[in-house]
């Protein structure tokens, strides 16, 4: 309704109440927001929106923000059991117990909020299946990307696209220290240190350098963008810790940037899903996302070719995330359409085995220095099936030297097997490293 003025009143003075899950980095974003812009988002909106319940582990632990007292309670049963309560904001994180308080939160007829890409990648269809009997909204926009929009983009916005791919970089740490890699020369391990010290990455950093927070978010996108569900187990994950200072050396040297990429195509109406280092063209938009930031490109048969850009983490990036789900579930909650549309995963497509996919191999190698070695090498390869697009041979000193190969497009389980017969020659010390070339061939 607008006054003559033009100012935006709230209908019958309406209120949603929200119960928030949680109040570690993100949730103090959500309640900052909530603050400082209330009057904005409530003018916007039409409806007010007051957090009426706050669930946390320690009652007296100072906070960063002033919090009513009241507001606070270490027993989730508060926030499931208030009738007045219609929008739940989980940002406990993990499996267990979030999952129990999910779903009985669901129960009593409440809308989700999440930023748990654990809790969707593993337990979506669960929670999806079980939002659509009680007709309730599940919306989990920060899930992936931190601040940048990109489930509701695939959802709603590229809906009429058919996605053919999605590349991303999905991980703001690993892009911190690829980037630091790239632009300094430093080492894998200088590097963590120092993104661990900026907390970028945290104490123990394995779910990041080895791709299972990556795989994670891609299982989601993946899922979205071809109506099929694509489970984390489904999800082929490698790491960054393999990759040297050589590594960097050699993908400047041929005209690339190494990132970490989390990969989902179809073809054939079968799915490739899959998080590994990659050799991308520096022309390619990927290159140039630097340091801790996030970008996923997509491939639509009538968008063409899309990126959204932006903070992958982060207080206020994420809370904005979230508080943009809540904005439109409030809006459904007024006008009584939640529950319409919610789980997208509608077809049962095959996902491919990582043996089955297609790329070209950049393969770093130790030798022998001595006659007839690369042509060795070259006719394993040829007997395999593979076919050489590009060598670099360089003398170490002494009796050592490396060779590197850059393949033409390959199925991967050649190249394997492949490497279990090159590895196996007296000529060869060791397969130093392999990683796939993406993004439009070679540089």
């Amino acid at each position: 309704m607008l006054t003559n003025k033009g100012d935006l009143i709230m209908a019958n003075n309406q209120v949603i109440k929200v119960g928030l899950m949680g109040l570690g980095t993100v949730g103090t974003g959500v309640l900052r927001i909530l603050q400082e812009n209330k009057e904005f988002i409530e003018r916007k909106l039409g409806v007010g929106i007051e957090v009426k319940k706050i669930l946390v582990r320690n009652l007296s632990k100072a906070r960063k923000l002033d919090v009513n007292p009241e507001l606070l309670t270490d027993n989730y049963l508060d926030i499931v059991n208030d009738p007045e309560i219609q929008i739940c904001i989980e940002l406990i994180g993990g499996i267990n117990p979030t999952k129990q308080y999910v779903m009985e939160a669901i129960q009593a007829g409440k809308n989700i909020i999440t930023a748990n890409k654990d809790l969707i990648a593993t337990e979506g269809k669960k929670i999806f299946e079980k939002s659509a009997e009680k007709q309730v909204d599940v919306r989990f926009e920060a899930s992936v990307g931190g601040g940048i929009p990109i489930i509701r983009p695939l959802k709603v916005c590229l809906a009429a696209n058919k996605i053919h791919e999605i590349m991303g970089i999905i991980n703001g740490t690993t892009n911190y220290i690829l980037t630091k890699m790239t632009t300094e020369g430093s080492n894998f391990s200088d590097v963590l240190k120092e993104a661990q010290d900026l907390g970028y990455a945290e104490a123990d950093p394995t779910a990041d350098v080895d791709g299972y927070d990556a795989a994670r978010k891609l299982a989601i996108l993946a899922s979205i963008a071809f109506n099929s569900r694509v489970a984390l187990k489904d999800v082929y994950t490698e790491g960054i810790a393999k990759i040297t200072a050589s590594d960097i050396g050699y993908a400047t040297e041929l005209g690339y940037v190494i990132k970490l990429l989390g990969i989902a195509k179809e073809t054939n109406g079968q799915i490739e899903a899959r998080v590994h280092p990659v050799f991308i063209p520096k022309a390619h938009p990927l290159a140039s996302v630097h340091n801790a930031f996030n970008a996923i490109y997509i491939k639509g048969d009538a968008v063409g070719e899309a990126m959204f850009y932006g903070p992958g983490a982060g207080e206020m990036p994420t809370a904005s995330a979230i508080m943009g789900d809540v904005v439109q579930v409030a809006r459904n909650v007024v006008g009584g359409t939640t529950g319409f549309g919610i789980c997208t995963c509608y077809e049962d497509k095959k996902v491919k085995p990582m043996g089955e996919i297609e790329a070209e191999y950049y393969i770093r190698l130790a030798v022998k220095d001595q006659p007839g070695v690369l042509a060795s090498i070259a006719g394993v390869f040829g007997n395999q099936g593979v076919s050489i697009g590009s060598v670099i041979q360089k003398r170490h000193g002494g009796e050592m030297a490396e060779i590197v190969l850059i393949t033409h497009q390959v199925k991967e389980q050649f190249i394997q097997d492949a490497l279990k017969i090159v590895q196996g020659l007296s000529t060869v010390e060791i397969v130093s490293n392999v990683i796939r070339v993406e993004g439009g061939g070679q540089a």
